[in-house]
C-alpha cells in the first residue's frame, strides 16, 4: 500500500509541475495514468483528477496572481462561461460510454497540439476590442528588462463560447480544460501566452470545483485516490509557477505539444480497443 501510495504523490508531483507551467493541469496526464497504469475506471479516475486540477490551481496561483501574471478581470468575466459549462459535463459523465470519453479525451489533446504550434505573434496589441475596453480587460506584464509592457484584449465574443466548450470538457475528461482556455486566450483573445498560462491556473480549479462536487453527490471520488493526487501536484504545482517566468516560449509550445500528442495516441488506442 505505501509503494501504491508513493508512486501516485511522485506522479502527482510530476503532473503538477508540467500542468502548471503549460497551464493545462495536472488532469491532463493524472488521467491518462490512473486508466492506463492504474487500470482504474475511467470515472473514478476523472472524479480524482477534478480534484487534483483544484489543488494545482490553488498551488500555482498563488504565486501568479502575486508576480502580475494573472489578468483576474479576465478570469472573472471568462469563468462565468466554464462554470456552466462543467456542470453540464460533469452531469453528462455520469452517462457517456467509457470508450467515448477515452475518444473525446485524444481528440481534445490532438486538437490543442495543432493549435499550440500554430505561428501567432507575441507582440502585445496596442488597441483592444470593443468588449475588452468597456470591461477593462487590459493589463501589464513585465518586458525582458523588467519593464512594465501593457498588452489589450480582443475578441472576448469569440472567447467565452469557447470556455463554455473547455468547461463541458472539464466536467467531461477531468482535465481542468487548461489546454482550450490558453488556446481560446492566446490564439484568439491575443493574450500573451504566458499571461494565458497563469490565468489558466487560476480558472481551472474554479471550473473543475464545479465539476467535482456533482462526481462527488454520485459518489465517483474515491478520497483514498484523490487525497495523494491533490498533495502532489500541489507541490509539483508551486514548483512550476516559480519556473514559467524563467522559461522561452517557443520551448513551452513545442513541449506543451509534445505531450498532448503522446497523451492523445494512447487514449485513442484504448478508445479503439474498447478498454
Amino acid at each position: 500500500m505505501f509503494e501504491i501510495l508513493s508512486g501516485l504523490l511522485l506522479l502527482a508531483i510530476s503532473a503538477g509541475f508540467v500542468g502548471a507551467i503549460s497551464g493545462l493541469g495536472g488532469g491532463v496526464f493524472i488521467v491518462p495514468t490512473l486508466v492506463v497504469v492504474a487500470g482504474m475506471p475511467m470515472r473514478i479516475a476523472v472524479g480524482a483528477s477534478l480534484i487534483s486540477v483544484v489543488a494545482t490551481s490553488a498551488g500555482a496561483s498563488v504565486a501568479f496572481v502575486r508576480d502580475g501574471w494573472t489578468n483576474l478581470k479576465v478570469a472573472m468575466v471568462l469563468e462565468c462561461a466554464t462554470v456552466t459549462g462543467a456542470i453540464a459535463g460533469a452531469y453528462a459523465a455520469g452517462l457517456v460510454p467509457t470508450y467515448v470519453l477515452e475518444g473525446l479525451f485524444a481528440l481534445m489533446m490532438i486538437q490543442s497540439a495543432y493549435f499550440s504550434l500554430m505561428k501567432h505573434d507575441e507582440t502585445p496589441l496596442a488597441k483592444g476590442g470593443v468588449i475588452a475596453r468597456r470591461l477593462r480587460l487590459a493589463g501589464q506584464i513585465p518586458d525582458q528588462s523588467g519593464q512594465p509592457q501593457h498588452y489589450e484584449v480582443i475578441n472576448v465574443r469569440y472567447g467565452a463560447p469557447l470556455m463554455l466548450i473547455a468547461g463541458v470538457m472539464s466536467g467531461l475528461l477531468g482535465i481542468g480544460s487548461g489546454a482550450l482556455k490558453v488556446i481560446a486566450m492566446d490564439q484568439v483573445m491575443h493574450i500573451p501566452l504566458k499571461v494565458s498560462s497563469a490565468t489558466s491556473n487560476f480558472m481551472i480549479g474554479v471550473t473543475a470545483g464545479a465539476g467535482a462536487l456533482v462526481f462527488l453527490s454520485r459518489g465517483d471520488i474515491a478520497t483514498t485516490i484523490a487525497a495523494p493526487v491533490a498533495l502532489g501536484v500541489t507541490v509539483g504545482a508551486l514548483v512550476g509557477s516559480r519556473v514559467l517566468p524563467l522559461l522561452r516560449v517557443q520551448y513551452l509550445r513545442a513541449g506543451f505539444a509534445a505531450i498532448l500528442v503522446l497523451i492523445a495516441l494512447e487514449m485513442g488506442w484504448r478508445a479503439l480497443n474498447g478498454i
